[in-house]
């Protein structure tokens, strides 16, 4: 290495004693400073580079001459060059050493423009009478812990994604063209393919595939035997790995996959209510590519698929039965394996999004933060598929309508249409409603959406709100289901527009799942079966009154809230009510659910014992030498002993246990509704650490 002037490189004069005779320092200094492993930059006072070792020149893409004399600014990306700037002025006047290890990741720009996440530690000379500074650079993307936190971000993104297509999407084919896309995508690898089995089990179709080889394109067949790659996964009945094609042995490889240098392979069945029906294949240049995280990703992406395939037959069927049901059978197999994928997948994001690795790294803290809009949206709308079957799980609290509905309306006036004059007249003295406020606000929103879609000019969106003691006579009809119709007074809630208005024809199908007037792309038909679903199941009712050219007036009637049954108001700070120490039988047959709030648990100080089934749970705490004061677990648990069963036997055998179940398939949670006793309660999932810690906060308190 030399300078700039091409003189030879400056070694710090440094005092070193206990040197053998015959080995001069500076040779030893200059070895130490080529060998050692971080990036070593020697910079002058005015941020010129005067040596640089040879890991500095590969992290940062440069030749080692290339490097000595630029300036350092170079490095910075050019966002925060300005503020780097001013950072290392006002070091030069204040230099003092600053350490590995104190959490200020920083972002370095490599010679061809893209950016490397690092850690960098300042050592002024200038004690040693040196007017220069070593700066140490390390490359914290290659910290084994980091590296992993960000690939499991990564792949929760690409979950949410798909899990977002999954529901938007009623067309099978755009589900299967996207999943290949999705995995090598994510992965980073050269081929995926989705191969179906034939109704006759005889033969495997590609359904759909990215980077296909000749012979292997789409509808291409081959035979369900054991010696093919997917009959051999499909006798199996569980995922199969494959470190190197050259030394497979368990079924024959095709000489394709050779010619192609594909070396490595993960295969995962796709099931259908425990049968398997075909798999997902992923192949890689590399050798023993596949480990457990691409293993849960797959996995995960094959549960979303197989649950997508569920949605198709089950959406045929709806010519042979009411709608509503078939639905509600359809998202009732949807939100138990999604809603548990969520949990996973938000449980895992907010540990990462606290990790103090990436707690200054704004890249990272952005791709957490998109992976955690993404899954939020994906139980959004799981949350919508099953407010119309009428399987959602309510936490119904008293609900100001007055300030509902001007809040909605200041959001409503920056989005919607300028043209849409928006109106509120609400009743003096309006008493609360008793219902689920997030839900409500979506119905109303629904109902706005639908509204302005009908204004498409402009026009007047009125809300008003009326206390009755009844509900009008018009309701009691077949479509508001007399066999439960609700009593009591109410408030009604009405929603006027302006609009084109609805013939006779489409006012009757306005409550069916999936009809809609809207052109094609533009609505899913879901807004007001929504609506529907939600007000039907907060024991109200809802009416249309519209006629073409006149608008529309939907009316929304809620019960109102009774002194006597307003509900408690749950503490914001439960974590604190916690008790250090707590012990809590955890019971999850999901392991990674398991992991999940386990992590929740441990940081709300509990001490955990965990179980994947009833008859495990009961030994443990048999066997324990101290009693557990919580009981935590899931409603499903496999083919053995349920959740609410377990609880029972458990409070039975130790009477001062408390019981909080859980579970993402909420038909499950309104049957336990049914079924179990008061003091016990019912926990949706995807839950965050907040929620888990208000309902073990609201169990432990006992019966109000």
């Amino acid at each position: 290495m030399t300078d700039p002037a091409g003189n030879p490189p400056f070694v710090p004069d440094l005092p070193m004693s206990g040197l053998p005779s015959g080995i001069e320092e500076s040779s030893v200094f200059r070895s130490l400073f080529i060998a050692y492993p971080d990036s070593l930059l020697l910079v002058d006072q005015s941020g010129h580079i005067m040596l640089a070792n040879p890991s500095a020149a590969t992290l940062l893409g440069y030749a080692v001459d290339e490097l000595v004399g630029l300036n350092v600014d170079v490095l910075v990306p050019d966002s925060i060059r300005p503020r780097h700037a001013s950072y290392r002025e006002a070091y030069g006047r204040a230099p003092r050493p600053r350490p590995m290890g104190t959490h200020m990741e920083l972002v370095a720009k490599r010679k061809d423009g893209s950016e490397v996440m690092v850690e960098i530690a300042l050592s002024p000379l200038q004690n040693h009478g040196l007017p220069f500074v070593v700066a140490a650079i390390r490359d914290i993307g290659a910290y084994p812990r980091v590296k992993q936190a960000l690939q499991r971000a990564r792949y929760s993104e690409h979950l949410a994604q798909l899990g977002r297509l999954a529901v938007d999407t009623r067309d099978l084919q755009v589900v299967l063209k996207h999943v290949p896309q999705i995995i090598t995508t994510a992965l980073q690898v050269e081929v995926a393919v989705v191969w179906l089995l034939d109704s006759n089990r005889l033969e495997f179709h590609v359904a759909s595939g990215e980077g296909l080889l000749t012979g292997e394109e789409i509808g291409v067949r081959v035979a369900n035997r054991p010696d093919t790659p997917p009959g051999f996964v499909l006798s199996q009945g569980r995922p199969v790995v494959v470190p190197d094609y050259r030394d497979e042995h368990r079924f024959d490889v095709p000489q394709a996959y050779l010619d192609a240098g594909l070396t490595s392979a993960i295969a995962v069945p796709l099931s259908d209510r425990g049968r398997v029906i075909g798999m997902l294949s992923v192949r890689s240049k590399e050798a023993k590519r596949f480990g457990d995280e691409e293993l849960r990703f797959l996995e995960s992406l094959s549960s979303l698929l197989a649950t997508s395939l569920q949605r198709v037959q089950t959406e045929e069927a709806l010519n042979h039965a009411q709608r509503l049901e078939s639905v509600g059978q359809l998202t009732g197999g949807i939100a138990h394996d999604f809603n548990n994928l969520l949990t996973v997948i938000q449980g895992n994001l907010q540990v990462l999004e606290e990790l103090p690795a990436l707690a200054q790294d704004a890249h990272a803290q952005q791709l957490v933060n998109a992976a955690t809009r993404a899954s939020r949206r994906g139980a959004e709308l799981t949350g919508k598929l099953l407010a119309f079957s009428r399987r959602q799980v309510l936490q119904p609290m008293a609900v100001d309508t007055r300030t509902l509905l001007h809040s909605l309306a200041d959001m409503l006036r920056r989005t919607l249409d300028q043209r849409i004059n928006i109106e509120i007249d609400t009743a003096p003295g309006c008493p609360p409603v008793l219902a689920d406020p997030g839900q409500l606000e979506s119905a109303l929103l629904n109902i706005a959406i639908n509204a302005r879609d009908a204004m498409p000019e402009g026009g007047l969106l009125r809300f008003r709100t009326e206390m009755c003691e009844s509900l009008p006579t018009a309701l009691h009809s077949e479509r508001n289901d007399p066999q439960s119709h609700a009593v009591g007074r109410f408030v009604a809630i009405s929603i006027t527009d302006s609009g084109s208005g609805m013939g006779e024809d489409v006012k009757e199908r306005a409550f069916e799942p999936f009809f809609t007037t809207k052109e094609a792309g533009r609505g899913t038909g879901l807004g007001l079966s929504t609506v529907y679903g939600f007000v039907k199941q907060s024991k109200g009712a809802i009416a249309i009154d519209s006629k073409p050219g006149k608008g529309t007036t939907v009316s929304l009637y809620l019960p109102r809230l009774e002194e006597t049954g307003s509900p408690a108001i749950e503490d914001k700070h439960a974590d604190a009510t916690i008790p250090p120490g707590l012990r809590v039988m955890l019971v999850e047959d999901d392991a990674e659910v398991r992991k999940v709030i386990h992590t929740f648990l441990a940081t709300l100080g509990c001490e955990i014992a965990t179980a994947a089934t009833a008859e495990q749970a009961l030994s443990v705490m048999d066997a324990s030498a101290a009693d557990f004061d919580l009981l935590l677990s899931d409603i499903a648990l496999g083919p053995g002993i349920r959740g609410t069963r377990l609880a029972a036997e458990a409070q039975q055998r130790f009477p001062r246990l408390a019981v909080l179940l859980m579970s993402g398939f909420s038909s499950e949670l309104l049957d336990a509704d049914r079924e179990v006793p008061q003091s016990w309660e019912l926990l949706r999932k995807p839950c965050t650490r907040a929620e888990l810690a208000r309902a073990m906060a609201r169990v432990l308190a006992g019966p109000a």
